[in-house]
């Protein structure tokens, strides 16, 4: 393990204004996306929508790194470059999504544990360690794997904690053997009518579990990794739902007291099914507090980052594409430091 290398990679993903696109859609879900829009879904269409998009004009001055899919680290720009190879040419550094989904917690009816770790010959993968040291030899320096953590009756349990902090730790440790840095994802689901405080109480827990198995079990180096965390958000169905400054505040005090003693390399939120205003928002109030965090607070973004540039994609063409993209990107971008504002919409 090069922590030094590690450590390196981490601060470039998390550098000042920059933050993270999550592109890493599996196959099915970049398909319904354009379906979901009016637009053929094919392994074609796929890559032509993506290679647009990492072609937007300067959007290496917001955006540090992709992910990518396993399909896409294997596929070329329009003009034949490899995507991977491309992005590093703009100074953006590739990342690609390790895990392999999700499976039912066997006994625990509603949770699901991530797999990823061990061969599924069924499906075509191959170990963890396998396959990082072929992404990091075609250029990816990073990686990412997602928990999802429910919230309901019973839920989540410890048995679920427990299983999804132990493969968290797990792959931070392969990836970083392999020279990858770690992106390690619990999600705690927005979903259901769960109040804030039962967000907070659920993100609590599965934050101490990650940090005992990282740190005590698997020796992840954690100043050579990167936490991707929900925020502290009531449940879609919930009455009562926060402002904006109290997701804030609640977020960084959960993160404070959860993650600020670890060494963490740096935080980048998840977007969560969250409105592209809302995600902007939320990150530049936390950047705006005036508060000497232990770690920069930045963004890895799927939806909240490429939604109205698909719509674009499907309703106007390429240009207009990266246009919304771009405008995202420089929003989220001033959110890293507090300096987003509504008029700028």
């Amino acid at each position: 393990m090069d922590k030094a290398l590690l450590e390196a990679t981490a601060a470039a993903l998390v550098a000042p204004g920059k933050g993270i696109l999550a592109a890493d859609e599996s196959n099915g879900t970049m398909s319904k996306r354009l379906e979901g829009v009016g637009l053929e879904s094919s392994e074609e269409a796929r890559r032509a929508y993506r290679a647009n998009l990492f072609a937007t004009p300067g959007c290496e001055s917001a955006i540090s790194g992709v992910i990518l899919y396993d399909e896409t680290i294997r596929q070329n720009m329009d003009d034949g470059t490899p995507i991977p190879d491309y992005l590093t040419s703009r100074g953006i550094i590739p990342g690609i999504k390790v895990d392999t989904g999700t499976i039912d917690l066997d006994g625990y009816p509603g949770e699901k544990v991530t797999k990823g770790i061990e061969a599924e010959p069924d499906n075509g993968w191959l170990d963890l360690g396998t396959r990082c040291t072929e992404y990091f030899d075609m250029g990816a320096r990073f990686a990412k794997w997602r928990a999802v953590i429910t919230i309901g009756q019973g839920m989540p349990s410890d048995t679920c904690i427990r299983a999804n902090a132990d493969a968290l730790a797990h792959y931070a440790r392969i990836c970083q053997d392999s020279g990858l840095v770690p992106i390690i994802e619990p999600e705690v689901l927005m979903s259901g009518t769960h109040t804030d405080q039962e967000c907070l109480e659920a993100t609590s827990r599965i934050l101490v579990q990650t940090w005992e198995y990282c740190m005590n079990h698997y020796g992840v180096h954690l100043p050579g990794a990167l936490l991707k965390p929900n925020m502290i958000i009531a449940g879609d169905d919930c009455p009562n739902q926060l402002s904006r400054e109290e997701v804030a505040r609640k977020t960084v005090e959960c993160l404070t007291s959860h993650s600020g003693g670890t060494g963490l390399g740096g935080v980048v939120f998840l977007s969560g099914g969250q409105s592209d205003e809302d995600a902007t928002d939320h990150l530049n109030l936390m950047n705006a507090m005036g508060v000497d965090h232990p770690w920069e607070l930045s963004y890895s973004y799927g939806r909240a980052l490429q939604a109205a540039a698909l719509k674009a994609w499907a309703e106007e063409g390429a240009e207009a594409s990266q246009a919304a993209f771009a405008h995202r990107a420089k929003m989220n971008s001033l959110a890293r430091s507090g300096d987003w504002n509504i008029s700028l919409e």
